[in-house]
């Protein structure tokens, strides 16, 4: 089936615009309050998160009113056109509560199959990148450019981020701390953004256990349409969740792979 993908970038980059007109004005407050989501741990959601989903969901309900929507805040929409809208509207809450400008709205849309569009938009230093058609795109302050993964480089040239340095179960945090050892510079922390940095042709690798849908679909389309790769631990398609290798290469993802199915 084909798609009218102009009108599918055209909402979305719609949704984006509107998501960070209702974040910024809660972010970097020192009155904002939070609600944890965990029973053990820390997984905030704060009133920006919802107040963006709410609105890219009206958007939605107005433009694309036969589409699905499955969003981190509220859930599951039925649709019944065969394209779903997966959203995240603050990736990286943590840091958005923290002040640091490495979260994002993440918006993707496709069929069962995966995201055939994906936006990693970072609204606090404006950069958006769109990935769509083969194409990747970065929308900037600075200036507006395709963007693309790095080619050419082997695993001991990487540079390898995740989240966490605790990283999923003990089993996990071995396999990682093997591929890791391998590379070149491993850094922490960057959530969403280290998926755009990917795409942008700035880092090679990032490697996370535990994501759901909403937190990897846009990654996949904005890195897959700048010519990386995005899969499972095991080389499987990985766009509802789970355990996430996104390499800028081919090269790269396939001695990660061979590193990761020695230890399982």
């Amino acid at each position: 089936m084909t798609y009218d993908l102009d009108a599918l970038n055209y909402v979305a980059n719609v949704l984006a615009d509107e998501a960070r007109a209702a974040i910024l004005p809660y972010f970097r407050k020192g009155n904002l309050t939070t609600e944890n989501k965990m029973r053990n741990g820390y997984d905030p959601v704060t009133i920006a998160d919802r107040a963006a989903e709410e609105v890219m969901r009206r958007v939605l309900a107005c433009l694309r009113p036969n589409d699905a929507i499955v969003g981190e805040e509220f859930g599951i929409t039925e649709g019944s056109s065969g394209l779903t809208w997966v959203l995240d509207p603050i990736d990286g809450t943590r840091g958005f509560v923290a002040g640091t400008p490495t979260w994002g709205v993440l918006i993707a849309v496709g069929p069962k199959s995966g995201p055939i569009l994906g936006i990693i938009d970072q609204p606090y230093i404006g950069e958006r990148f769109v990935g769509c058609g083969g194409v990747a795109t970065l929308f900037g302050p600075h200036d507006t450019k395709i963007i693309r993964t790095r080619s050419g480089r082997k695993l001991s040239d990487a540079i390898l981020f995740t989240t966490f340095p605790e990283i999923g179960t003990l089993q996990d945090r071995a396999a990682f701390e093997a591929v890791a050892a391998q590379t070149q510079l491993v850094r922490y922390g960057m959530d969403c953004y280290a998926y755009a940095l990917v795409a942008a042709g700035q880092i090679d690798l990032v490697i996370e256990t535990g994501l759901n849908n909403y937190d990897i679909q846009a990654p996949i389309a904005l890195i897959e349409a700048a010519g990386g790769i995005v899969t499972d631990w095991c080389g499987k398609p990985v766009h509802q969740g789970g355990r996430v290798i996104a390499a800028a290469n081919f090269e790269i993802h396939k001695e990660v792979l061979q590193i990761m199915g020695h230890l399982e």
